[in-house]
């Protein structure tokens, strides 16, 4: 870094500092000067993504916008959200930190964009109840929306899709938020290499219920809550789709439950689960899907299970405290070689 000195000119009568000393004037100058933003991203219970119609662009955007000078971005964060939404909140966590370059597609050249750091709030699930409060301004915010991540690409501008799907899934990682370069992690995780959420996860809206299925219903699908010893369970990502589902359940698993499946012509049916401790996994079976390592909450948020979620999960810590194994400590997904792995 230059040294700056404490006077506007030096002494005449002194010889010139060396090296690469410089006046305040030139060292303020040479540095770079970027626009500040802020904005929240919302998600409702099902893990859909708040985005707002405003009657100056097509695309939707994050609640938020541009942070005043002297204004913390926190602030500026809570200020534009109650001007927008009309709902008084705090935003401390952050889930993300963008660098806008100043070719970034969509500022007109008279704006004389000189690039952005744009910095990306939690705010949280909100409940139906809290977005019921939601009073929108005269004018600017037309509508809001609740929309599946894999839909913001096409909802969004490109660069905004990208920052938004980055942020959530450092929100679901739960490692701190991601440094991002025009929407893109410098330093990504197993989700972002994978892309989860680029497709649209499956809806598994049926009823949980406990137990076993009753032989009425026909066994749709079997899938498993698989338990290393930490605590976390075995996840499935499809690497062409980014999709992630449970594994099927090794022989021997306990039956932990079923979800219903509504009547779609073929008669209704269950989707059961079943429950394993597991000490070693044999090589992939196939090199089509990668196998992580997650916490059971990070596998609801990667689902779309509606609220008989909720007591699935429940059902499972049961099932996890009967094993006797730890409660998972929430950190970024893990991806597993290909190879066998021991614990």
């Amino acid at each position: 870094m230059p040294q700056l000195t404490d006077k506007a000119v030096p002494d005449q009568a002194a010889p010139a500092p060396a090296g690469t000393w410089m006046t305040p004037e030139a060292y303020g100058a040479s540095r770079a000067a970027l626009w500040t933003g802020a904005v929240v991203l919302v998600t409702d219970t099902d893990g859909r993504v708040l985005v707002q119609s405003v009657d100056y662009r097509t695309d939707r955007l994050l609640p938020g916008g541009a942070v005043d000078a002297g204004e913390a971005p926190s602030a500026a964060a809570a200020r534009e959200v109650r001007e927008e939404l009309g709902v008084d909140g705090r935003y401390p966590h952050g889930l993300a930190v963008d660098w806008l370059p100043r070719d970034t597609p969509g500022f007109a050249p008279e704006m004389g964009f000189p690039g952005e750091i744009l910095y990306v709030y939690d705010g949280g699930t909100w409940t139906p109840e809290r977005i019921d409060a939601v009073r929108l301004p005269d004018q600017e915010i037309t509508g809001i929306d609740f929309a599946e991540p894999a839909d913001l690409p096409a909802l969004m501008d490109a660069g905004d899709a990208r920052r938004v799907l980055s942020a959530l899934r450092a929100r679901i990682a739960g490692g701190g938020p991601a440094l991002l370069e025009a929407g893109r992690p410098t330093s990504p995780t197993a989700l972002d290499r994978l892309e989860v959420l680029r497709t649209r996860r499956t809806p598994e809206r049926g009823t949980w219920h406990p137990g076993a299925v009753p032989d009425r219903l026909p066994v749709r699908e079997r899938s498993g809550w698989l338990f290393a010893p930490d605590g976390r369970v075995l996840l499935l990502v499809a690497r062409a789709t980014g999709a992630a589902h449970l594994p099927p359940p090794p022989p021997g698993a306990a039956v932990l439950g079923y979800r219903a499946v509504e009547d779609d012509g073929t008669g209704g049916g269950a989707r059961l689960r079943a429950v394993a401790r597991i000490a070693a996994l044999p090589p992939a079976a196939d090199p089509a899907y990668a196998r992580l390592l997650a916490t059971p909450e990070q596998v609801r948020e990667l689902s779309d299970w509606g609220p008989a979620g909720a007591a699935e999960l429940a059902a499972v810590h049961r099932a996890r405290a009967g094993l006797r194994l730890p409660a998972a400590v929430r950190t970024p997904p893990a991806e597993l070689p290909d190879g066998a792995v021991r614990w």
